[in-house]
């Protein structure tokens, strides 16, 4: 695993519900909102304990080998003249990257993304750029998903900092990959504190959230195609479908 701060994971028990275990979170900051063609800016990893200390951190500025847009700037903060004097080559940053998730992966590790199709679709088509092996991504937890599920007809915004003010978890720096990344896996404990059925072993949830995806995308297809007949709501989780 590339250095990060801290020890690496141990093997997980996987027969153990997911919030009695060490846990990581994993967040990008990229240059688009569009997952198929979006390059990695800034990336972090944190590997939390079952009491959610910090065990370990890992992050990266990359080199997009592209213009970073003013809009995507705007949001991370961080400028193409930053991004080509500081960080480093997009090859590099998603070797590196990739690796860590497979350690945690193959140790049995949760990982936590919110809204997980985005990051992680941006990381597979990166990989494909740039000739890094695929590493099948599971047990991953998206609190998105999630939520949307155990609290179908909650009104208003369901974005990372709206769901981290509902549940009262504290949000600094957002839009920075490090505190996104963490206040996911806040707002992931805070819910399954809240919600019982939750509260499931990591394997067990990541195939529900499968099922789970499909039928919110459906749903939300099918509210856009009263307006737009040829809507389209991409449904496939955690990684959408290369187009």
């Amino acid at each position: 695993m590339p250095e990060g701060t801290g020890a690496e994971p141990a093997p997980v028990d996987p027969t153990t519900p997911w919030t009695a275990l060490p846990r990581a979170c994993f967040d990008l900051e990229t240059t688009g909102r569009d997952p198929q063609t979006a390059r990695i800016v800034t990336a972090s990893v944190v590997l939390v304990a079952p009491d959610g200390a910090v065990v370990s951190e890992w992050e990266w500025l990359a080199d997009p080998g592209v213009e970073i847009p003013e809009a995507a700037a705007a949001v991370h903060g961080i400028s193409t003249e930053k991004a080509r004097a500081e960080g480093q080559a997009a090859s590099a940053v998603v070797t590196e990257l990739t690796a860590v998730l497979a350690e945690l992966w193959g140790q049995g590790t949760p990982v936590l993304a919110f809204n997980a199709a985005y990051d992680l679709t941006v990381l597979a088509r990166e990989g494909e750029r740039h000739g890094v092996p695929w590493v099948e991504p599971f047990p991953v937890l998206d609190p998105f998903i999630l939520n949307k599920q155990v609290h179908k007809f909650r009104k208003g915004k369901r974005t990372l900092g709206a769901l981290c003010e509902e549940y009262g978890v504290v949000l600094d720096a957002a839009h920075t990959s490090a505190a996104d990344a963490l206040a996911t896996e806040r707002l992931a404990a805070a819910m399954a504190e809240k919600f019982a059925e939750l509260q499931a072993t990591a394997s067990e949830l990541h195939r529900a959230q499968i099922g789970w995806a499909a039928e919110q995308a459906a749903s939300l297809q099918e509210y856009f195609r009263r307006r737009d007949p040829d809507a389209v709501v991409e449904g496939t989780w955690p990684v959408h479908h290369r187009v």
